[in-house]
């Protein structure tokens, strides 16, 4: 289990002694580098619930708690089946507390980590719940920043539940906006390019990279860009080209490997622009068709000259491409050598002439 087993025993006895208001700490279901997870009992109902516990270390930093309590908040705003729902913030003595539903499953991650890689049907109905649950966070302004296979669960009923809104944030909260203006905040296997380069304008399609950066790990059985330095990861999401899905694993459809690769796309104007949108494309491959807005976001470029009555020309291959360049090449040579020649027979006729 992550995290120092000493200090979880210690933080376990510390908060059986003082307990929490209306909650029992029955013990430890994980840890993180920011706080330690209990299983706990709400007394009053009588139900199972889950008590993330800010570290005693971070609690004596003030951006730390505001946060620790900015996720419960946010949480709170989400009434949504697949989004793990909170139940109560606050502190007890010196520890700052956030009591959320119990969900018992596991996560992505941890099949991921025992060697899964998921048929694509099956990780496109976990996918397309966690982009239901997005969709919900975002009609409420809300992004979560920080989607990765730990952060999604599937409960022993099959039902995925999008945890963890540590990262969360308010796309109205100008305060947090400017504190956090130039800083880098996700998990850097899946972070977004604009969250790398810490711009003030990250909204959900941020949101929408990560979830397929999550999807491209779950059918490849890799992360989209490896190395052991977390620098090189970020600066490759940053500047290198991702390797198509289904390169790496021949049984996928040429429609998820489309979809994911628009999903990845460095700028976010090229991306699906909505999660709206995104599900319609899932939908739509798990029905057996293609990507309809995938292929509408790969060729919007070619009707843009309609409006002002270019002329556009036909799809053709990289060969026919080359082979038109070199036949123009060729006359413009052509051109400029009679040209030349031109010149030299008018000079020397005036020579002769004179």
């Amino acid at each position: 289990m992550p995290g120092n087993p000493e200090t979880q025993k210690e933080m376990l006895k510390r908060l059986r002694e003082r307990g929490i208001p209306g909650y029992k700490i029955e013990g430890v279901l994980g840890s993180g580098a920011m706080a330690t997870v209990f299983r706990g009992r709400q007394t009053s109902l009588n139900r199972i619930v889950a008590i993330k516990v800010l570290s005693s270390r971070l609690a004596k930093n003030e951006n730390y708690v505001r946060r620790f309590h900015t996720e419960g908040r946010s949480a709170a705003k989400l009434n949504h089946h697949n989004i793990v729902s909170a139940i109560d913030v606050g502190k007890a003595g010196e520890y700052h507390y956030f009591v959320m539903e119990y969900v018992e499953g596991d996560t992505i991650d941890a099949a991921l980590k025992q060697g899964k890689v998921f048929e694509e049907k099956e990780a496109l109905n976990i996918i397309i719940q966690v982009a239901r649950a997005l969709k919900h966070a975002h009609e409420n302004w809300i992004i979560h920043r920080d989607i990765k296979p730990k952060n999604i669960m599937i409960t022993n009923e099959g039902v995925v539940k999008l945890t963890d809104m540590g990262l969360a944030r308010e796309l109205t909260d100008i305060a947090a906006i400017e504190a956090e203006k130039g800083q880098a905040w996700g998990t850097p296997y899946y972070i977004a390019p604009e969250q790398i380069r810490g711009k003030m304008d990250v909204d959900g399609r941020a949101d929408i990279y990560s979830l397929g950066a999550t999807l491209y790990h779950m059918v490849t059985g890799g992360v989209p860009f490896y190395h052991e330095d977390k620098r090189n990861i970020m600066n490759m999401h940053l500047h290198t080209s991702l390797t198509p899905p289904d390169h790496l694993n021949k049984k996928l459809s040429i429609g998820i490997s489309e979809m994911i690769e628009i999903m990845m796309k460095k700028n976010p104007e090229d991306r699906y622009q909505n999660i709206k949108i995104l599900i319609e494309d899932i939908e739509s491959i798990l029905k057996g068709n293609p990507p309809i807005r995938a292929h509408q976001s790969i060729d919007v470029g070619s009707f843009s000259p309609l409006a002002s009555g270019d002329f556009v020309p036909p799809e053709m291959s990289d060969l026919e491409y080359e082979i038109i360049i070199r036949r123009q090449r060729i006359a413009l040579i052509v051109c400029v050598v009679s040209l030349v020649l031109l010149i030299l027979i008018l000079i020397i006729i005036l020579m002769l002439r004179l």
